[in-house]
């Protein structure tokens, strides 16, 4: 079995910078999240400043210098609320508050003054598909009868049976077991995640404009953009005989008529929000997570009109693959340009299995690879990974998104070229699906364990003590410590990539250079910055140009097998 800790560095391949480069594309306030580098920070796992083996804001705070040097241009923070984190604080008790046990609202602030006065701008998750059921507003609707406003802030139907004993539907949640819960009256609540995590009602007036004022709450703090939560799942229509499980997977979810999904009325509540997003200037943007199909659905939650911004997970779900590649960038870039917005790039988050470890192992069937549930489920044991083989491929295909237009999404620790943690301990174990999913699915522990920032100590640098999530003994060989000075390392990579991407930024336009070899992608950028990826196995012919960074070591004129360089005419 591979280890990440064995997995070979390469020193990128640079050159000096030539004097008469160009500097970088001028972008307008408002325009900056266009081709920016977003940060995504899982708060709970980047830095405890406390000790209490919990990542915290004040840890963030203490780590800006860091983000500064990394060279991104804003963070994306990840739940911070009140939470009983059910689900990794997807499940908010309080949507104006910051959780206890990661800090108050002055260090919220701090925090936001620290990443400002690095130039570095603020994106923060909002959660508005469900609330946590120890919401004031659940208690009040438990506490309420049937028909009362309180319950209408959620989605409550009557049971079947003579007393309302059984489920309104067979439907299962998106973590395993029943999506519908009694509450002891013959009703029971929809929750399309964890039983934790009741529905709103977004047909409720009360609902839309308290999110409203959560949105100006937050935006009044300084935060310059949102991140939305299962975006398309808002807005629901519900029959008074609700289709059976089976009957909602078949129905088609590209009209717009779905009775859970994508539901082209979730448009008008966005529409909503860009109001209160233009009243500030610049205005505030936002990102849609919104999983549509056919993706051209994605364009409406990226328009002017609605959130701006669309998360394009395409490449995320991707094999490592030239044509599969070269097909995705090019409908995604269409895409953007019919939208008005920039596309999105993206590999890694909280919610899938790291890009270093889905490269190092085979295609796994018809199972999306962002999974890889059966090598969890073996405990990464089988089949076995290549570790040496994912960080070179995942080298690789991020020096290619980076040159890409558009915005870059990156998540914790990729820059460290960490992989999944599949071996955790059962008892260890936190996320809801692991324990709704008993032998299916071991969740998503695994990309959200606490980052290496030095070599030894209890948990790496993380924090003064053990860490929520246990690491793995290679951690400390993917440290920042252990990478700061070594050229050849990923950080070293990114920090280099970033910098580059910043001085070298143009239009949002590519043009497809052809190459001899199908395994070979290869794109011009308006200003002459060319970048060449090698998917295949073998050596082939560089183009000419003048190198200013490559994913791994190489001879004059070679372009190894999985391999990306950049060039410049």
């Amino acid at each position: 079995m591979g280890t990440f800790g064995s997995a070979p560095r390469a020193r990128p391949a640079t050159t000096e910078r030539h004097p008469k480069m160009a500097a970088p594309n001028p972008v307008s306030p408002a325009d900056w999240w266009r081709q920016a580098t977003v940060y995504q920070i899982y708060p709970r796992s980047f830095a405890d400043a406390n000790g209490d083996g919990v990542g915290d804001l004040p840890g963030i705070t203490s780590r800006v210098g860091y983000l500064a040097e990394l060279g991104v241009d804003a963070v994306w923070l990840s739940p911070f609320y009140p939470s009983a984190l059910a689900d990794g604080g997807y499940d908010v008790d309080d949507y104006r508050d910051v959780d206890p046990r990661l800090g108050t609202l002055d260090d919220f602030d701090a925090m936001v003054a620290a990443l400002h006065g690095a130039g570095i701008k603020l994106i923060v998750d909002i959660v508005p598909n469900h609330s946590s059921n120890r919401h004031e507003w659940f208690q009040a609707a438990l506490a309420a009868p049937k028909g009362s406003p309180e319950r209408d802030r959620y989605v409550f139907r009557d049971g079947l049976g003579e007393d309302g004993e059984l489920p309104p539907a067979d439907w299962v949640s998106m973590f395993g077991g029943p999506a519908w819960t009694a509450v002891g009256d013959g009703q029971w609540y929809l929750h399309l995640f964890a039983p934790e995590q009741p529905d709103f009602n977004w047909r409720s007036e009360e609902v839309r404009a308290d999110f409203l004022k959560t949105l100006r709450f937050w935006s009044d703090r300084g935060v310059d953009g949102f991140r939305v939560d299962v975006a398309h799942a808002l807005a629901k229509d519900l029959p008074a005989d609700l289709p059976s499980q089976a009957e909602l997977e078949a129905m088609d979810k590209a009209t717009g008529l779905h009775p859970l999904w994508d539901r082209d009325e979730v448009h008008d509540i966005y529409a909503g929000w860009r109001r209160v997003f233009n009243e500030y200037d610049p205005p505030r943007i936002a990102v849609a997570e919104a999983w549509v199909n056919p993706p051209a659905r994605r364009a409406r939650y990226a328009s002017a009109e609605g959130l701006g911004q669309a998360f394009n997970f395409d490449l995320l779900e991707a094999d490592f693959d030239a044509g599969a590649f070269r097909s995705i960038i090019t409908d995604n870039l269409e895409q953007a340009a019919a939208s008005g917005s920039s596309t999105t790039w993206v590999f890694s988050n909280h919610d899938v299995v790291r890009h270093a470890t889905r490269y190092g192992l085979p295609p796994n069937g018809d199972e999306p690879r962002k999974y890889n549930r059966a090598w969890l489920l073996s405990r990464g044991t089988e089949p076995e990974l290549d570790a040496a083989r994912g960080l070179r491929r995942a080298r690789a295909a991020t020096l290619l998104m980076l040159a890409l237009p558009g915005c870059a999404y990156l998540y914790q620790g990729e820059e460290l070229g960490l992989g999944e943690v599949a071996a955790i301990p059962d008892e260890a174990r936190q996320d809801p699906t692991f324990f709704r999913s008993p032998g299916v699915d071991v969740g998503r522990d695994g990309c959200r364990v606490p980052l290496p920032w030095t070599v030894e100590g209890p948990s790496f640098g993380f924090g003064a003590g053990p860490a929520h999530l246990p690491q793995p003994d290679w951690f400390g060989k993917l440290s920042v410590e252990a990478e700061a000075g070594d050229e050849g390392s990923t950080l070293s990579l990114y920090r280099e990539a970033l910098a580059l991407r910043r001085e070298l930024q143009t239009d949002e336009t590519l043009e497809w250079v052809r190459y001899p070899s199908e395994s070979v992608l290869h794109f011009r950028r308006a200003n002459g910055w060319e970048a060449v990826a090698n998917f295949g196995a073998e050596t082939l012919p560089l183009p000419e140009g003048r190198v200013l960074l490559a994913s791994g070591p190489f001879d004059a004129g070679e372009l190894p097998g999985e391999t990306t360089v950049w060039l410049r005419r």
